[in-house]
């Protein structure tokens, strides 16, 4: 029996997410949005790259979530978009009621499925979408430190003029300004970055990695739709495939590093969805600031009324 990813949200991120999936093949998809005809639309122009890709995808696009039962994997990229100068704290309150809409019919539908927020601002969603849903923390997982560092290696990439394979990044905390680089795991073709550029010339590359999304957003108006997208469709592969990848995500933490919440950290992503939080040694300063990025997360999810979960 062919897996079912649903994609709630046929904006920019849900329509590439929702094509990336199907070229893949190994999955049907189901592309949602409450705006009549148009993940229709959206569907209808993936169908017709069919048979220049050779994909057999089956993919739905409508307005009901009924068309939803049953999916293994639910994508939530619903909601409202950045604006130019619009921080991620000012999406709060207008995206958490759109996220508690989306996962109570999402729960309601596919019981059994995982979820992965890709709505911000990410952590304090990923928070309520947990709340919301009363699953258990393995199975609501968002999007966070994945995308940070790919960003990261792109500029990496281009700084020392060599291909982005090679670069091993390890990006902890919240997505967003107190996303935390661990600069001295990072690698180039297995060399610590910290021997290969300057103090200065890295400080600048974390800063335009932090600024990544609001940087494309003050460009084009309107926020990244490619990259985010590449990593959803990264991390749903390690569930449906089984590949057992460590990759950064946004997950509530029981206690691992010394917190109780959402943060950004390395995880392993299996057909269970999150299988294992891996705890490694941080220095003092780079603990320091991974409980100050979670206490930023904390403070988020308080506004929209969230407190810790025995989870």
């Amino acid at each position: 029996m062919r897996s079912k990813v649903t994609i709630v949200g046929a904006g920019g991120v849900g329509f590439a997410t929702a094509y990336g999936i199907a070229e893949k093949g190994y999955a049907d998809v189901v592309l949602i949005d409450v705006v009549k005809g148009l993940a229709k639309g959206r569907a209808l122009d993936i169908i017709q790259c069919s048979s220049i890709l050779q994909m057999d995808t089956h993919v739905l696009g409508t307005d009901r979530y009924g068309e939803s039962a049953d999916s293994d994997i639910v994508v939530v990229s619903a909601g409202i978009g950045r604006k130019p100068n619009m921080s991620r704290d000012e999406l709060l309150e207008a995206n958490a009621t759109v996220i508690r809409g989306v996962v109570g019919e999402v729960v309601k539908y596919s019981p059994d499925c995982i979820i992965l927020v890709v709505t911000n601002p990410l952590d304090p969603l990923v928070w309520l979408a947990l709340y919301t849903s009363k699953f258990s923390r393995d199975r609501v997982i968002g999007l966070s430190g994945l995308l940070d560092s790919a960003r990261f290696k792109a500029l990496v990439a281009a700084e020392l003029n060599v291909s982005a394979k090679g670069i091993s990044a390890c990006i902890m905390g919240a997505h967003g300004d107190t996303m935390v680089p661990v600069l001295r795991l990072c690698t180039v073709g297995g060399i610590p970055i910290t021997q290969l550029l300057p103090a200065k010339r890295l400080t600048d590359i974390v800063k335009r990695t932090i600024e990544g999304g609001a940087e494309i957003v003050s460009l084009q108006g309107s926020s990244a739709t490619l990259a985010p997208a590449a990593a959803v469709v990264q991390m749903v592969d390690a569930i449906l495939l089984d590949r057992k990848e460590i990759l950064p995500c946004s997950v509530y933490l029981n206690g691992e590093y010394g917190i109780r919440g959402v943060v950004g950290v390395p995880v392993k992503l299996g057909k269970k969805g999150l299988e294992q939080v891996l705890q490694i040694e941080l220095t003092e300063k780079e603990r320091s600031a991974l409980k100050k990025s979670a206490d930023a997360v904390k403070a988020m999810s308080q506004v929209i009324g969230l407190e810790e979960i025995d989870n």
